[in-house]
């Protein structure tokens, strides 16, 4: 009797979550349908355009007509979320470690409510910091950056002259100190699931800390550690306030970083409150374009990560 129940609340259950998968997957699709019918006529009078052309020009003459080119957003989105990864990951990698494997407990719990703590700022308040203190006082060290590297032929474009306060790379650096406490608290949870005896076996066999680390920590986390890198870009790629405060509002595709840009997200807040007819329809294109963007991004991490760890278990 006890077994039939048990096989009913089995079945159950499994029911249960089929309905809650479908219905997510169905919020998403409605979501992806409604969005791309509210952007089709900008989509369809621009065509591959859209995402080739970074020519955007709402407001033009009377008898001209207007464009739509959403390539120089693309890039700039592409661009500040790259930065905030190359800033956020190490650091967030450091901080778990530590937290996990070197730091006394008291100490770790100091630095987990911390991070904890960083990540309940709102954003707009980020922004505001960013736009009031952060950018008018790293000018300097931008200088300081391109005079030292700027003989370099790549450095030297990447990091430019003229820097800008408000910039691509303010944008970076907001955005990394943003996701660095939702990166490290994934990857802290995920690096405390590896075995205690798998760690303590590779102690045993005279590894020291840095190779157990290295040998049995991290490769049984990869999986784990990619999806908080993958939550962070993610949070990276649609954060809007903060990066329409200080990155610029400039419709351009430069290398510099130290220069001044837009992204789709800032792009869409900055101007949705005045856009009507086709204009308003480019925007939600933009967010289309956004959407389909990080379901891209996501499934190729997913890829990468199956095939490191068929790699690995094959070696």
């Amino acid at each position: 009797m006890a077994r039939d129940r048990g096989a009913v609340g089995d079945r159950l259950f499994r029911w249960i979550a089929l309905t809650a998968g479908l219905v997510v997957l169905a919020i998403l699709g409605l979501i992806a349908y409604s969005t791309t019918h509210e952007a089709w006529p900008a989509l369809r009078e621009a065509k591959f355009g859209f995402l080739t052309s970074h020519r955007w020009a709402p407001e033009v003459a009377e008898g001209a007509t207007p464009s739509f080119g959403a390539a120089a957003f693309v890039y700039g989105t592409f661009i500040v979320s790259a930065v905030s990864l190359v800033i956020a990951v190490p650091v967030s990698l450091l901080i778990a470690l530590f937290v996990t494997e070197v730091a006394p407990r008291r100490l770790r719990g100091l630095i987990t409510t911390l991070t904890d703590l960083l990540a309940a700022v709102p954003s707009v308040v980020w922004g505001l910091w960013g736009l009031a203190v952060l950018a008018p006082n790293i000018v300097g060290f931008y200088e300081t950056l391109h005079s030292t590297v700027g003989r370099v032929p790549l450095l030297g474009r990447l990091f430019g002259d003229q820097p800008q306060g408000r910039s691509f790379m303010t944008a970076g650096v907001i955005l990394a100190i943003m996701i660095t406490p939702i990166i490290t608290s994934v990857m802290r949870e995920v690096l405390l699931t590896v075995p205690r005896t798998d760690k303590d076996g590779a102690l045993a066999l005279g590894a020291t800390r840095w190779e157990m680390i290295r040998g049995v920590v991290l490769p049984h986390s990869l999986g784990g550690l990619v999806g908080a890198v993958m939550l962070g870009l993610g949070r990276a790629m649609g954060e809007t306030i903060a990066v329409a405060l200080v990155i610029g509002s400039s419709t351009q595709i430069v290398a510099n970083l130290f220069a001044s840009g837009d992204a789709m997200p800032a792009r869409i807040i900055n101007e949705w409150g005045e856009a009507i007819g086709t204009h308003r329809s480019a925007l939600m294109a933009l967010g289309v374009a956004l959407f389909a963007l990080t379901i891209v991004v996501n499934v190729a991490a997913r890829a990468a990560v199956a095939r490191a760890a068929q790699r690995m278990g094959g070696s």
